[in-house]
């Protein structure tokens, strides 16, 4: 058979190949990018193999202060410019220009051009911790907020003592009028009446009542009652000053250990101080006559020290503070002045192992962390990434990929909101350690691969305070 002129075929291989690649090249100038579920597709760099990073790194990713756009540390990122209260200029490092976020189990300060020198990092923190060390001050104060991971003062209550031992102070702090982990609680005993309406993130209020800076508001009903009693722990075994922080009122009765008082104040938060009676411990709070006004707690302290604040609220993500209205915190800052404020998240963050994508976490959070910065503007802030979390996968458990996704997202807040970071996750010893913990001859965590229990949350509470103690005495010298 005769072979038809003009035509080879033993040329269709080359010709189908560099067609290939020329439809290829051609897609690769797209510059777009699609997902389908959890699988990104991204701009095609041919010579990606041969670069040290590929363009998408530096053109398509914002890059915050001390860190290129892929979150790890750039040298040429290692400053920033920012002023203080007087509007003097004051060049800064950032710590991360020198340290991986993703490893790193000490504390990384951060400064932002958006907020003064005063609140970079953990400045003005370890500035309080300082004076009240030599005698400056009396009282330094951490509003501790989280999730479960923290309910029944469970990492707040060893962190509280391990500073009270060194910088001094006794009491709990702040107490709700009213908590689910009551019974759990082991730092005071606190019993309550059933009639209290409980109005918080996920029962919302009516419009006239807003909510307390725990998420909780609680109006009492007519035999309303609360009580609250030392317990036989170092620090913790007596009550000296006693603080009724309550809402707007124009008089509510109440009886403490059966003594008459009237509540009053048209502030957001207001609040009524006692001193104890040496004689009597338990402290009993009755709603006795007048309006059912809001009450949002009771604080236990002495005249000196340092005290921890439980924020906890099962379930939520931290997204949910945005709820809080900027007059009851400044307010609050006002009658209860913080010089710390910590946001522990991320366990119901991860309520998707494999989700790798947090955008939809990170742009809400991100206005989050902008409203408490304006609202509390001089206090020093410290973001705590998420802890491993691990899922069942075939036979066997294993660290979720969303936990690395999460901590970028929570290192990439810090950053850029000039606040403090530690990450939990690589002081428990990074990928695999929640497994570890769980399954050790002790176990330091429960088996839903998620919680600590008393000895984790004890381990956990001494590691932050090594950390926060290893920044201030670097901060001030202190061998």
């Amino acid at each position: 058979m005769n072979k038809m002129p003009g035509k080879n075929k033993a040329a269709y291989p080359f010709l189908i190949i560099a067609g290939s690649l020329a439809c290829l090249v051609a897609l690769s100038q797209l510059n777009i990018s699609f997902s389908f579920k959890d699988f990104q597709f991204r701009k095609l760099d041919m010579l990606s193999d041969l670069r040290t990073s590929s363009p998408e790194d530096h053109t398509n990713r914002p890059a915050l202060a001390g860190k290129t756009g892929d979150g790890r540390p750039s040298a040429a990122d290692s400053t920033v410019t920012v002023k203080d209260s007087t509007g003097a200029v004051t060049v800064l490092p950032n710590p991360d220009a020198h340290h991986d976020f993703m490893s790193y189990t000490g504390i990384m300060q951060y400064a932002s051009a958006q907020y003064g020198e005063d609140a970079a990092g953990m400045n003005a923190f370890f500035h309080a911790l300082a004076e009240l060390k030599a005698g400056k001050r009396k009282k330094v104060r951490i509003a501790y907020f989280g999730d479960s991971m923290i309910e029944g003062d469970l990492i707040t209550g060893d962190l509280r003592d391990s500073l009270q031992q060194f910088f001094g102070g006794q009491g709990v702090g702040f107490v709700p009028i009213t908590s689910v982990v009551a019974s759990f609680r082991t730092t005071i005993t606190h019993t309550f009446s059933k009639d209290w309406k409980d109005y918080n993130y996920k029962n919302s209020p009516p419009s006239s009542i807003g909510l307390g800076l725990s998420g909780h508001t609680f109006i009492p009903g007519s035999a309303s009652w609360a009580r609250f009693a030392p317990v036989k722990k170092p620090r913790l075994d007596k009550f000296d000053e006693i603080s009724i922080l309550f809402g707007p009122t124009v008089g509510t009765g109440v009886t403490v250990n059966d003594k008459g008082y009237t509540l009053s104040g048209n502030e957001e938060v207001n609040r009524m101080d006692l001193r104890q009676d040496t004689g009597q411990q338990t402290v009993t709070i009755k709603y006795a006559n007048g309006t059912a006004s809001p009450f949002y707690g009771v604080c236990f302290e002495t005249d000196n020290g340092v005290y921890v604040d439980n924020y906890s609220f099962r379930g939520i993500s931290g997204v949910e503070l945005g709820h809080l209205s900027a007059d009851m915190v400044r307010r609050m800052q006002q009658e209860r002045h913080y010089d710390l404020v910590v946001l522990h998240y991320g366990a119901n963050v991860l309520w998707r192992p494999e989700l790798t994508d947090y955008s939809w976490y990170q742009r809400p959070m991100k206005k989050v962390m902008d409203s408490l910065r304006n609202d509390f503007p001089a206090t020093s802030f410290l973001i705590i990434g998420t802890a491993d979390k691990s899922y069942k996968k075939g036979d066997h458990y294993v660290t979720a990929p969303g936990v690395e996704a999460l901590l970028s997202v929570q290192h990439d807040l810090a950053a850029e909101h000039g606040t403090a970071y530690w990450n939990l996750y690589a002081a428990m010893g990074g990928e695999g350690s929640m497994v570890k913990w769980v399954e050790s001859d002790t176990p330091s965590a429960n088996k839903d691969y998620t919680h600590f229990n008393r000895l984790g949350a004890s381990k956990v509470a001494s590691m932050l305070y090594k950390a926060i103690m290893d920044e201030y005495r670097q901060k001030n010298n202190i061998q």
